[in-house]
């Protein structure tokens, strides 16, 4: 399993390695060192991580649906820590977290602000939030007497990456390096402007989430209507909708032939994965319809507002079958490698 590489992840680390250099400089300033809580994390029966991948084609029996034996994802269950600006290193134990999002997460799972606020109601910090409904997330309002806080984060094997993506909403995974640090009100005004036109974008949609246009490959797909599918009910709350139920959706409306997901447990130094990569996007165009492979190439996605596009923070590396969607501006599948 460690021997084998995703195809689209081979494709893009050119890229990426480029591109770590020019957000590393963007990162947070370093702590003054860690500060520990006064107790010893406890720690489940470790679960195997050596499952071969599965990979699972659809339709199947005339349905875009997976089947329900379909593998799990583990519960965080390792001690992590954060990194704050300013304030130091901070470690927690999982099973103590409650997730502020039970509206998203299922019990057990939590979002890297669910950290945040877990650590201040400890007394390691001040820390004043709310939830804003106009902007569908947590707001923090101060914390440590300072404001305009924003965050970076990415999972074991990943790369620091500038993102715009809730902190509420973001999927905490065991090894997850995580780290909070203060912006300019101009870039916290952008961020929280973009959401707000998420809400206003679904409110004249009246509750549906339409994005506007979907890509995929030479494909161009227009106000596509999206529903949930709930193939994460592991972790995400009925109804909770996904990236990948764009794909699922346009399958639904006859736009797509043939989806390929592999679930993997882990991909070389990225453990644990535990979700589905889209291996495959049928859509008849006869350019991109072919499986991914390390010597073809493979799928790669990005969503959000468009003034964040790319590696501005809308290209981020969460799975598409837990990264929660609200409404937005857009969403891109790019193939990257040789046409088939």
């Amino acid at each position: 399993m460690r021997s084998r590489h995703v195809a689209g992840r081979l494709a893009l680390l050119p890229l990426l390695a480029a591109m770590t250099l020019v957000v590393a400089t963007a990162a947070c300033t370093p702590g003054e060192g860690p500060l520990v809580p006064p107790f010893e994390p406890t720690r489940p029966d470790p679960q195997p991580t050596n499952e071969a991948p599965q990979s699972y084609y659809l339709p199947r029996n005339g349905q875009w649906k997976l089947p329900d034996d379909t593998p799990t994802g583990r519960t965080p269950s390792e001690q992590g820590s954060i990194e704050i600006e300013g304030l130091g290193d901070f470690t927690f134990v999982p099973q103590e977290i409650e997730t502020l999002r039970p509206d998203i997460f299922q019990p057990g799972h939590f979002s890297v602000f669910d950290v945040v606020a877990h650590l201040a109601d400890k007394g390691w910090f001040t820390l004043k939030y709310h939830y804003n409904p106009s902007l569908d997330t947590h707001v923090i309002d101060e914390l440590d007497d300072c404001m305009n806080w924003w965050y970076r984060a990415h999972y074991a094997g990943g790369w620091p990456e500038i993102n715009v993506f809730r902190m509420d909403m973001y999927p905490y995974k065991d090894g997850m390096t995580i780290r909070l640090c203060t912006q300019s009100e101009e870039y916290m005004g952008h961020i929280y402007s973009s959401f707000g036109e998420e809400i206003q974008r679904k409110s004249i949609n009246l509750g549906r989430v339409v994005i506007p246009e979907v890509r995929v490959g030479t494909t161009v797909f227009t106000n596509v209507p999206v529903s949930a599918h709930n193939e994460r009910a592991d972790i995400l709350q009925p109804g909770t909708i996904t990236a990948l139920d764009v794909l699922l959706s346009l399958a639904d409306q006859g736009h797509l032939e043939r989806l390929k997901l592999t679930w993997y447990w882990s991909i070389d130094d990225v453990d644990p994965a535990d979700s589905y990569w889209v291996e495959q996007i049928a859509t008849g165009d006869g350019v991109y319809d072919a499986e991914a492979a390390p010597e073809r190439g493979g799928w790669v996605y990005e969503s959000g507002s468009r003034q964040f596009s790319g590696f501005r923070g809308s290209h981020i590396d969460i799975p598409a079958d837990v990264r929660v969607i609200v409404s937005p501006e857009y969403m891109t599948w790019y193939w990257l490698g040789s046409p088939m």
